[in-house]
């Protein structure tokens, strides 16, 4: 049985999953310069679920892994698809802080959208934090900025569908467990990107090939250290350390690509994570 009384290791497992998001993303960032974004969205999640089968399929068996909404599971794949090739995509042309703490303001969106799809009920100082969000986006891309380009709309692409990833697992989580809904999505990715990676087939040399399996294997273990997260500790408590995933992407971007965030990203950064905390506050104040 699931246990909620262990508060520190679920925090723990929090912290260590957003280490492993954003080394994934920085792997990301570094490999779609040399290789097409649709390979390295392919290679990920064929690594993942490689991995998958091989530790769940022998515990589980394949009905085991058998989910009750198809449809549902589909839908949410294809939404998490979309937001890595977006991310991915972005990373090409933005630092990884600020990409990244645009594509936070995905729990702010489900924050909006959960009444109206969910018929949760949101409070007024909910409703502010994610004006406020919005806010700290625009400060984040003023005008005359290095930030103020097209390629700004990637990543808040990559929140929207993330955005909707997470309402569509908030739904499926009262019909299937999280081991199969996670098995489900790699390998309907994993179909989906091989239909379409033979037009941008390349050959990775050795290096670029353990990275591309380190790639993966951070995304896997990513999602299940944040799974076995919620096992110990609620999702109220455990959401502002979500937010250490911008701190450890903004070191990444100084330390290997020589990024550093201007004042106006450090504060518009510094807005969007006081926004989502605050949100997260509210929500355990509930």
């Amino acid at each position: 049985m699931p246990s909620v009384s262990q508060p520190f290791k679920g925090i723990l497992l929090v912290v260590v999953a957003t280490f492993l998001f954003s080394s994934h993303d920085a792997l990301s960032k570094y490999l779609s310069g040399f290789y097409p974004i649709v390979w390295v969205v392919w290679a990920r999640y064929l690594v993942h679920t490689l991995l998958m089968l091989g530790i769940f399929l022998p515990r589980a068996g394949l009905r085991g892994l058998r989910t009750r909404r198809p449809g549902l599971q589909a839908a949410r794949a294809l939404c998490l698809l979309g937001c890595s090739l977006l991310f991915t995509k972005a990373l090409q042309y933005l630092p990884l802080a600020e990409a990244t703490a645009v594509n936070f303001l995905a729990p702010l969106l489900v924050t909006a959208l959960s009444m109206p799809l969910l018929k949760e009920r949101v409070t007024r100082g909910q409703w502010l934090a994610v004006i406020a969000s919005f806010l700290g986006v625009l400060v984040i891309v003023h005008p005359g900025g290095a930030m103020f380009t097209p390629a700004v709309l990637l990543p808040f692409g990559s929140a929207t569908c993330f955005c909707f990833y997470q309402l569509l697992t908030r739904k499926l989580s009262e019909v299937d467990s999280p081991t199969v809904s996670n098995f489900f999505t790699g390998v309907f990715n994993t179909l989906v990107m091989s239909t379409l990676v033979p037009f941008f087939w390349t050959v990775p040399s050795l290096t670029h090939g353990l990275m591309t399996l380190a790639l993966g294997t951070f995304g896997m273990l990513a999602h299940l250290f944040l799974t076995q997260a919620f096992r110990h500790a609620p999702p109220a408590m455990l959401a502002p350390f979500s937010y250490c995933q911008i701190v450890f992407a903004g070191l990444m971007g100084i330390v290997l690509f020589g990024q550093r965030p201007d004042t106006w990203g450090v504060i518009g950064i510094s807005v969007v994570c006081l926004s989502g905390l605050a949100a997260a506050w509210l929500q355990r104040r509930r």
